[in-house]
Formats: structure tokens, C-alpha cells, sequence
């Protein structure tokens, strides 16, 4: 069952309040694990209604708030939207990173609405929780999460960031719609890539996730969320594994907030100036060729 929301989600919870937060954190993981959505370690839903996908987000509150408009979210008549990426910021105050504010949205989101609010697991979360050295123009995102963490929880700090974990932990690694049909979509945070094609379980969407998943390197989330350079029959193979004609990503780059990875994938970058998300309609959704033709710039005017 899903409730309105305020216009701002998160302004109903104390955010600076360890207790609220890690309240909120906890109610998020369980309505990501026990949503009717959540088949194995993925969202299942039917292709019927829209669908407002993004990609990665690295804490921009304004596209962030533009992606929950478009969506409709506490309207009582939403689209499904996915969000990935969420931390890791780019603007430090001080040296430190507070985008778990970002993060506290997308949780209240979640919470708010279930079924139609998708958390896709992305390689920056999963760095956050597993303590992996990312070096993001010469910051060290983790230790930057962290000491804003800890600048507005003080002695309260680890009990926010094991909360953290619990929601990181229960997010999906994908959202896929009309599995089994010539074009049925997958969105990801990204793919494994060729690699680690050896070593990935390609049953992974299919089961609960385990800790052994999350290993560097080795564990089949891991490996999906930080793929790069996937070759076309790779791709090709995945969506004749997966049943899927379309996969919709983030991970790299796009100049342009979105680039076609043929035959069958799309970039998108949510968080820069030329950040764009896509409404696809999900009864009728795009081929490869014409899924450019569902993006939609993030910035007004």
C-alpha cells in the first residue's frame, strides 16, 4: 500500500537526530526486501505504466528532486523510478562529504513508496560499505562519507553507518520489466564485463544476495556494479540469458548524459549539467535504436 508524501520526503524525520536516522535507514532495507516487487536479488514488475530511470545521481539534490517530480511520487498515482549512485559528492564542506543526506532522501522515498521506488545497488555504495579505496578527484570518497557522518552524529556514528549498510545491503542490483519478451528491459548500475566473465553467476538475479556477493572482485554484486568495457556479444548474451532486449546503465561516462553501448544498452549520467533520465512507457517500450528517443533533460529552462 502505498501513502503520500511530503513535498520534501525526508522533512517529516529528524535528519540530524542518530536515532530517527537509523530508524528511517532500517524501515527503508525492510520495504526494499519485503516489497511484493523483490523476486531474488532483483525489482520484477509488470510492463504496465511508466517507468522514469536514471542514472548515476553522486549526490545533486536538484536533479534529484526533478527525477521525484517526474515520477509523481506522493501524487497517489506514480511512476516506477529507479535511483543508483546516490553518494559520493563532488561539492565537500570542508573537506567532507555529506551526501548521506541524499542517501536519507532516497530512503524516505522508499518508504514512502515500495513498489514503485527501485534503489539499484551501485559501486559507490557498495565501496561505502566494504571500505574500498575509491580516489574520486583526489578525494578518498569513504573517508570523506565518513567524517561528514560522523561531523553530524559525533558518538552516534557507528550506529548510523551500520544503518547505512542494513539499506545498502537490501538494495536490489537490478530492476527488470517484461522479462521473457523481445523487449523486455533491464536497468543496472552496470554489467559484469568481460573480465570477469568467467567467475560472475549469471543466476545472481534469481536469488537472495549473500555476503559472498559483495567480495571485491569475486562476489557477483561486486562484479555487476563496478563492469566496464562489455563487449556486443556479451551484451547480446546477457539479454538472451536474462530475457531482456534492452539494458539501461550507468558506471561510465556519458558527455552528453546518455551514449548508446550497441547493440542493445544506454548510459546515463544523472548528475552532471547535461544529466537526463528517461520515461519510457513500459507496455510499449523502446527498441535499442530508439530508446534515445525516451531521454529527457534533467535541467529546467
Amino acid at each position: 500500500m502505498t501513502h503520500d508524501l511530503p513535498a520534501d520526503p525526508i522533512a517529516a524525520y529528524d535528519t540530524r537526530s542518530a536515532p530517527a536516522v537509523v530508524e528511517l535507514l532500517h524501515d527503508s532495507a525492510e520495504a526494499n526486501l519485503g516489497a511484493a516487487c523483490r523476486v531474488g536479488s532483483a525489482d520484477v514488475i509488470e510492463p504496465a505504466g511508466t517507468l522514469i530511470a536514471t542514472g548515476d545521481l553522486h549526490d545533486n539534490p536538484v536533479h534529484l528532486a526533478r527525477v521525484a517530480e517526474m515520477a509523481g511520487l506522493g501524487t497517489g498515482d506514480p511512476s516506477h523510478v529507479t535511483l543508483h549512485e546516490v553518494i559520493h559528492s563532488d561539492r565537500l564542506v570542508n573537506g567532507m562529504d555529506l551526501s548521506h543526506r541524499a542517501l536519507l532522501r532516497v530512503a524516505a522515498l522508499k518508504v514512502g513508496d515500495p513498489e514503485h521506488v527501485h534503489t539499484i545497488l551501485a559501486n559507490h555504495e557498495l565501496a561505502q560499505i566494504i571500505g574500498s579505496g575509491i580516489v574520486k578527484d583526489g578525494v578518498r570518497v569513504v573517508e570523506a562519507f565518513n567524517a561528514g557522518v560522523e561531523y553530524v552524529f559525533g558518538d552516534e556514528t557507528d550506529d548510523v553507518l551500520a544503518a547505512i549498510d542494513a539499506f545498502i545491503r537490501s538494495m536490489p542490483v537490478a530492476l527488470i520489466s517484461g522479462r521473457g519478451a523481445d523487449r523486455g528491459l533491464l536497468c543496472a548500475h552496470s554489467l559484469p564485463g568481460p573480465d570477469v566473465w568467467d567467475r560472475f553467476d549469471f543466476g545472481v538475479l534469481d536469488r537472495p544476495l549473500t555476503d559472498e556477493d559483495y567480495v571485491p572482485r569475486r562476489g557477483s554484486a561486486h562484479l555487476i556494479t563496478w563492469g566496464r568495457r562489455q563487449k556486443p556479444e556479451q551484451l547480446e548474451e546477457l539479454a538472451q540469458r536474462w530475457g531482456v532486449g534492452l539494458f539501461i546503465l550507468g558506471h561510465d561516462h556519458a558527455e552528453q548524459g546518455y551514449a548508446i553501448k550497441p547493440p542493445n544498452a544506454i548510459v546515463l549520467n544523472s548528475d552532471h549539467a547535461r544529466g537526463v533520465a528517461m520515461r519510457i512507457d513500459l507496455a510499449d517500450p523502446p527498441t535499442p535504436e530508439s530508446a534515445m528517443d525516451c531521454v529527457v533533460p534533467l535541467a529546467h529552462g
